[in-house]
C-alpha cells in the first residue's frame, strides 16, 4: 500500500530494529499497553508473533512499517485487526516514532487503512479506541470520520494506571460519503 508521501508494508524480519527501537521509547508508550520491551529478545519474539500471523491462512492481523516513500526511512507501525467475515469489520491502530508527530502522518496513515478497509478488504465498519487523555490520536480519529461511540470505563492498563478509553467507528456508509 501506498499514500502520497508514505509507504506501507507488512512487517517482516529485517524490520527488527526499528521495531524494537520504536517500542522502547518512553512517549510511544504513554498510551500503550504493551509496556516497554525488556530486551531486544522479548521484541524479536513480539515480531515473530506478528509474521506468523501474517502467514495464516485466513489473515486477521495485518501489520505494516510505514515509511517515507523520498527517504525510505521507517516512521512508525500501523495495523488492521479484522473480525471473522460474518460482522465485517475490523480494528485500526498505529504507533509513530515521536519526531514524526504533527507532521500530518498519522492522519494520512488512518484515510490510507481505511481505503484498505472498505474498497480492499469489503468490510462494513471500522473501529478504533483511544486513551482520553490522548487528545491528539482522537483529533485524527475525527478528522478522518470516526466518530465517538462511547467511552468504556477504566478500560486501558496504562503505566499511569487505569485509563478510561474513547471509542470510535466508522461506516461504510459515511466512508463514501
Amino acid at each position: 500500500m501506498y499514500s502520497n508521501r508514505l509507504t506501507y508494508q507488512l512487517l517482516k524480519v529485517s524490520d527488527l530494529q526499528e521495531f524494537h527501537a520504536l517500542h522502547s521509547i518512553p512517549e510511544v508508550d504513554q498510551f500503550n499497553t504493551m509496556g516497554i520491551p525488556e530486551s531486544i529478545e522479548v521484541s524479536q519474539q513480539l515480531l515473530d508473533e506478528v509474521i506468523k500471523d501474517q502467514k495464516k491462512k485466513e489473515v486477521n492481523k495485518l501489520t505494516y512499517s510505514i515509511k517515507l516513500k523520498e527517504t525510505k526511512d521507517f516512521i512508525g507501525i500501523c495495523g488492521i485487526i479484522k473480525s471473522s467475515k460474518k460482522y465485517a469489520k475490523a480494528e485500526l491502530w498505529m504507533k509513530f516514532y515521536p519526531k514524526f508527530w504533527n507532521n500530518g502522518y498519522a492522519t494520512e496513515t488512518i484515510h490510507t487503512l481505511l481505503k484498505a478497509c472498505f474498497e480492499e478488504h469489503q468490510l462494513h465498519r471500522v473501529e478504533a479506541g483511544c486513551a482520553i487523555e490522548n487528545q491528539a490520536s482522537k483529533r485524527v480519529l475525527e478528522k478522518c470520520g470516526f466518530v465517538v461511540e462511547g467511552i468504556q470505563r477504566k478500560n486501558l492498563p496504562l503505566k499511569s494506571g487505569w485509563s478510561n478509553n474513547y471509542e470510535f467507528g466508522i461506516l461504510e456508509e459515511d466512508w463514501n460519503k
